[in-house]
């Protein structure tokens, strides 16, 4: 009994030490918080989820679709029987439809393309014939182009650089690329800019086939029909609606002539099936692509150009559609005006059951439990907005509207963007504004993993050190693909994206085998990893709408930043030698003497020696900004009065908008945050400290010294942002 009792004072003693542990909270107030979030997360019912999902996912609900306004509506009615002030905010956006798909081997054969994908045996929702979208790239141009076929691997810079070894060049060719290694608008605009006239993007079975497991309906893999779509709009310029750039595409909105439209994809693409590809690769001759190129489809991988050739014709259907927004707001009991908001898309290019119904079901059902516990007295503080985006999938579109339309509104109001998508069994990952690590970390470390019964930080952790990390927890870096992009890249929003992966494995993304009944099969089939996706952001939400003060920290983002400029400084050197080498081996003829002489030899050329930048400004700003955190960090913030504190949320809720810059990146205007971007080549990938980095990798040495001041002046205007809130903090 004496041991019982010893235990459970240890216990007790455990749990009073983590409730202190709660950043953004009065130690007074802290347990009320916790029995606030311990309330919330019983009541999450994974059973909604499956019900829910079972509806959302029941027809295709792309964008337009009388089943997607169905969807809207749908989620409208829930919000408001939960107690929300609930709408549909409705954009008129540029969406294609595709009307003509012709692609056929010419020479030496001739081959005309399937491009259907087969229902399976024992899902009823593949067997929805013309309901089901025909697979397509949307904002690929239209086009009726025959030419040579060359293999260019997965289409990305590196790629073209072992062609041009190769002495191959792709102007006035077709290309195919692989799918995966980049964002799929990659392929096409490389491809462009390098003279091809036509683009195709086939799934290659090593990446999502049979080689990594049985295919679907035995296992969840790709089938050889199976198709990925996709928009390939070019993104890394800017997402949303193609015609209306910068400003909300309501009905009124001025737009752009479709020529004009800078996004739209130069040359015509499609997507195939490795059915449809494995031919076309076949007709290849030419020399055999190297090693790392080579798939696992069983054939020999050619490069070309020829002896095939391929036509290719596509012509869209170039409508504006309706894009349904669902916006559900509840407003907070002290601070009407602080804004948490919370978002996750409900289009899909077919079904949709994975990307994004699943991530969607789980927000639904953490705004449901939040809107109970509001109803029974417990309202947050703050206002909580629970946004359903539309025209995800053909370019992030109803959230870039939705932010472009209330830009000026939300850099007043907003305190953090969350943002989820697709879900499914596995580790949770993080990524966002690095302001928000050490709230992100101590929420993981409260939520517990549904199988291992460990905390999901825990598990997460466990699972960086496998693969080579160390125990801290860290967020990733956000780049694009998803809605929290027109939050933080364009508005300056602190911003999150949140899921659960890494054991859902599968071929299914962006075809019609992404349904319910895939799902329950192999991707969360008891919705545990739904349950704690709503059970981690709800938390995430909670506190940010209850903090005494907002749980932002300035010294992970110190860290980051400081870990991103030396690996740009580092790589400047290992260019410098990389060169240096490359030039040393020309000038004795190295690359002549170990040539094979039974094949062709394409003489290497010199390259340009890489010149020495002055990072100073940057350490200079870096050393100041440091400092300034570290008294910053020193002030005792809990020993303020309410109102003080309120004015110094007022101010800290701003401290991601000191990062951005109001002229935006080189040639893309549009981003206008300096330490976080897609990159202008990867698309998704993120670039870190964006314009620096991507002027030296591009070796645009002006640039990058221009560049370089640049981001000093962010650094400095982030340090007297922080300078102010130190002397907001001391007026007592």
């Amino acid at each position: 009994m004496k041991k019982q009792y010893l235990a459970i004072l240890l216990a007790l003693s455990v749990l009073a030490l983590n409730a202190q542990n709660i950043t953004g909270f009065k130690p007074e107030n802290v347990k009320k918080q916790l029995d606030l979030e311990t309330a919330f997360e019983s009541n999450i019912s994974t059973g909604n989820l499956d019900s829910w999902m079972k509806k959302m996912a029941a027809r295709p609900h792309y964008v337009g679709t009388e089943y997607g306004k169905e969807n809207a509506e749908w989620m409208l009615k829930q919000f408001k029987s939960w107690g929300y002030d609930a709408k549909i905010e409705t954009y008129q956006i540029l969406f294609p439809y595709p009307k003509v798909r012709i692609l056929e081997l010419t020479e030496p054969t001739n081959y005309n393309a399937k491009l259907t994908a087969v229902p399976v045996a024992g899902d009823t929702y593949t067997e929805q014939g013309e309901e089901l979208l025909p697979s397509y790239n949307a904002f690929s141009a239209d086009g009726d182009v025959e030419a040579e076929l060359v293999f260019v691997n997965y289409g990305i810079p590196a790629d073209y650089e072992e062609l041009e070894k190769l002495g191959i060049d792709v102007k006035g060719k077709i290309v195919i690329a692989k799918y995966y290694g980049s964002w799929r608008g990659i392929k096409p605009k490389l491809a462009a800019e390098k003279g091809a006239i036509g683009c195709i993007i086939y799934s290659d079975p090593e990446d999502d086939g049979y080689v990594r497991g049985d295919v679907y309906p035995e296992g969840a893999f790709k089938n050889k029909t199976g198709v990925q779509r996709g928009s390939v709009m070019d993104m890394p310029l800017y997402p949303g609606d193609v015609l209306t750039p910068g400003y909300g595409a309501t009905e009124e909105a001025d737009r752009l002539d479709r020529k004009d439209a800078p996004t739209i994809t130069k040359i015509p693409v499609l997507p195939i099936s490795y059915e449809d590809a494995s031919p076309l690769l076949e007709a290849l001759q030419g020399p055999v692509a190297p090693a790392s190129w080579r798939g696992g489809l069983p054939l020999t991988y050619h490069i070309g150009p020829g002896p095939a050739k391929v036509h290719l014709k596509l012509e869209f259907d170039w409508q504006l559609k309706p894009a349904y927004n669902v916006i559900a707001t509840l407003a907070g009991s002290e601070y009407p005006n602080e804004w948490v908001l919370r978002g996750n898309h409900h289009d899909a290019w077919v079904h949709g059951a994975a990307d994004p119904v699943s991530g969607m079901v789980a927000l639904m059902e953490e705004a449901r439990v939040v809107g109970e516990l509001a109803k029974k007295g417990q309202r947050p503080k703050r206002t909580i907005v629970y946004c359903a985006w539309d025209a995800e999938e053909p370019g992030l579109i109803g959230s870039t509207e939705w932010v472009e339309h209330h830009k000026e509104e939300l850099q007043k109001k907003a305190v953090a963007y969350i943002n989820t998508d697709g879900n499914g069994r596995g580790f949770f990952n993080a990524g966002g504004s690095h302001t928000l690590q050490t709230l992100v970390s101590e929420v993981a470390n409260a939520v517990t993993d549904p199988q291992k019964g460990v905390s999901i930080k825990e598990r997460k952790i466990a699972r960086d050190m496998i693969n080579g990390g160390n125990n801290k927890f860290k967020l990733y870096a956000l780049g694009s693909g998803s809605d929290y992009t027109p939050f933080i890249q364009h508005a300056g929003i602190a911003s999150l994206n949140l899921g659960f992966g890494g054991e859902n494995a599968g071929g299914e993304y962006h075809t019609i085998y992404d349904t319910y009944t895939h799902y329950k099969r192999f991707k969360d089939p008891d919705f545990a990893y739904g349950a704690a996706l709503a059970k981690t952001a709800g938390r995430i939400v909670l506190r940010l709408a209850n903090a005494d003060i907002l749980p932002f920290a300035f010294d992970p983002l110190y860290e980051t930043v400081s870990t991103y400029l030396e690996e740009i400084m580092k790589s400047c050197e290992t260019m410098r030698k990389v060169v240096e080498k490359h030039n040393k081996l020309i000038g004795e003829n190295a690359f002549y003497l170990a040539s094979d002489p039974t094949k062709p030899y394409f003489e290497p050329k010199k390259k340009e020696s890489i010149p020495f930048l002055d990072f100073t400004p940057i350490q200079n700003s870096m050393t100041s900004l440091g400092a300034t955190i570290a008294l910053f960090n020193a002030i005792n913030l809990n020993s303020l009065s309410d109102s003080e504190l309120e004015i110094l949320n007022k101010k800290l809720m701003h401290s991601e908008l000191a990062l951005t810059d109001d002229s935006g990146l080189p040639r893309r205007s549009w981003y206008k945050h300096q330490i976080y971007a897609p990159g202008f080549y990867t698309g998704y990938g993120v670039k870190t400290l964006p314009g620096v980095r991507e002027a030296v990798e591009q070796k645009e040495w002006p640039e990058a010294q221009e560049q370089i001041k640049k981001l000093a002046q962010t650094l400095n205007k982030l340090n007297n942002h922080i300078e102010s809130l130190c002397v907001l903090a001391k007026k007592k």
